[in-house]
């Protein structure tokens, strides 16, 4: 009876750990591709977001879809390329963080581009020189203004994220219906406001007030009051 007891213990004492880490990796949720580190600094893994889009049906792109991919891939890039201009400048970490994270955000759409086999308009891309002309003049523009000082600087960080919000709820609304591309420009979304924030609260420690420039009051006050963005809900 002792040698049965004390092999039922000694059997509890094996399996019962195992049990605990079966439930545990149950609990745990899959990686996900949109990932923000303490600072608000959001980057996109592209492995991740492959496996994730096998979860999404593979739809007939419009001209407008296309367009948009193109449009967006470049519109990121730009972004990328202003922040490391300016932290060539000025060094200052969060120029060269968000540039870094602004490099897997435009990864992000080319594994659109890759998805649905269109033609890459960055596939040779030199620093500050893009394809659309209305991105080639805004790079140009901001460029020169965040090159003034650092302050300024800071303000055209804010000021590209401000655009590229706005961009990405026009996509939304009028140009994409496809749901692997929503689902990709939503968490876009979600990383250039935590980069918004990151970047205002840099000014706000300089003493200074950002306005915002693009977006309204109102919607620039929800989420500079709002919590930094981590991916799923």
């Amino acid at each position: 009876m002792k040698k049965q007891m004390l092999l039922l213990w000694v059997l509890a004492l094996i399996v019962t750990p195992m049990l605990l880490i079966s439930c545990a990796e149950e609990d745990t949720p899959p990686p996900f591709f949109f990932q923000v580190d303490e600072n608000g600094y959001s980057n996109m893994n592209r492995n991740y977001l492959y496996q994730d889009l096998n979860n999404f049906p593979k739809q007939t792109l419009s001209d407008t879809e296309k367009a948009s991919l193109a449009f967006m891939r470049e519109e990121e890039l730009l972004a990328r390329d202003i922040y490391t201009e300016l932290y060539k400048r000025y060094s200052l970490p969060v120029f060269n963080n968000i540039a870094n994270s602004e490099q897997t955000h435009t990864e992000a759409v080319l594994v659109l581009l890759e998805r649905y086999e269109l033609d890459d308009p960055a596939e040779n891309h030199t620093t500050g020189i893009f394809v659309d002309q209305t991105l080639q003049t805004l790079y140009n523009t901001l460029l020169a203004r965040g090159l003034e000082n650092e302050v300024e600087a800071l303000k055209v960080g804010a000021l590209v994220e401000e655009v590229d919000i706005k961009d990405l709820k026009i996509q939304l609304a009028e140009k994409v219906d496809n749901q692997d591309i929503i689902y990709v420009y939503e968490n876009l979304m979600k990383g250039s406001r935590n980069h918004l924030r990151a970047f205002v609260k840099n000014l706000k420690f300089r003493g200074v007030t950002y306005v915002p420039e693009v977006l309204s009051q109102g919607d620039y006050d929800a989420i500079i009051n709002g919590d930094m963005e981590r991916g799923r809900s």
